[in-house]
């Protein structure tokens, strides 16, 4: 009696490519970043300027003119004003410390982290799935934010239709900051053991200080190259020289877009090297 030959085993599943396993992540990590306590506490920060642009509505309304150093300022270089002292200053920073840090260090602590290694996916692929879901996280906590203030400040003696493309430059400037910071922050947070610490220190320390100093020290900062963007980016009236008298120098736009390109392939790079390579050992 002949035997029934055996059934071919199925085939192995291929594992993903790097892209498709970063989407994945993603995918897995949008939801998780959303509903973070993290994220509540940033959406509790960025109402900050909008009860700001209330608030200046309010006075406005009353018929109280706005005026600095003398001048009367419009609602579009009011609102210029606001991208660059409460966003690029403040908010895109602070989102890129606490997210970026976090992207790698919150699996560690959670000790969720051999979870994703145990994944037939590239380690790398884990970094850059969780830093593309930080970008849209922070877009959904920032957008609606500018968006508001927008909304609220352009109307003073100036028109949302013609002030519409200065918006979208203003987006497009808050989103590189964001991609930067994010990718610098994953990199300290894949580097060192207590990465929010640093990260804070670089933020509001280092940059600070490099930035009040003559000198080359300032080239060694994200923001003196996001300075190199503002200008091209504010309405061209009264708040452009007052904008520059803060900022003092500046790199041509040119110089500021390489850099920060730079950085940001750089370090995103250098992160997903470090992830791939460092072996993570979970306190008991």
């Amino acid at each position: 009696m002949t035997e029934t030959p055996a059934a071919p085993a199925p085939p192995t599943p291929r594992a993903p490519g790097f892209l498709q396993a970063s989407l994945r992540i993603m995918d897995l990590s949008i939801g998780q970043m959303l509903w973070s306590r993290r994220t509540i506490f940033m959406a509790l920060v960025v109402c900050g300027p909008v009860v700001i642009a209330l608030v200046i509505r309010l006075i406005t309304s009353l018929g109280v003119p706005t005026r600095i150093n003398g001048a009367a300022m419009t609602g579009p270089a009011i609102f210029g004003l606001m991208i660059w002292i409460f966003y690029l200053r403040f908010t895109v920073p602070v989102l890129g410390v606490f997210y970026g840090t976090a992207l790698i260090a919150d699996e560690v602590d959670d000790k969720t982290i051999t979870y994703l290694f145990t994944r037939p996916i590239p380690r790398g692929a884990v970094l850059v799935g969780k830093y593309l879901a930080y970008l849209v996280a922070t877009g959904f906590v920032v957008l609606p934010s500018v968006a508001l203030v927008y909304l609220l400040i352009v109307p003073i003696n100036g028109s949302l239709g013609t002030s519409f493309l200065a918006f979208v430059k203003d987006l497009v400037l808050l989103a590189v900051g964001l991609a930067v910071y994010g990718a610098l922050f994953a990199f300290i947070g894949a580097w060192f053991k207590r990465p929010l610490l640093i990260g804070l220190i670089f933020v509001f320390g280092w940059e600070q200080a490099a930035l009040a100093f003559p000198g080359y020290l300032k080239r060694f900062t994200v923001a003196y190259y996001l300075q190199g963007l503002v200008p091209h980016a504010m309405p061209q009236d009264s708040v452009l020289s007052l904008v520059q008298a803060i900022v003092r120098q500046t790199p041509s736009l040119g110089s500021a877009v390489l850099w920060l390109i730079v950085i940001w392939v750089v370090t995103l790079y250098l992160a997903s090297r470090m992830v791939e390579r460092r072996e993570y050992v979970l306190d008991q």
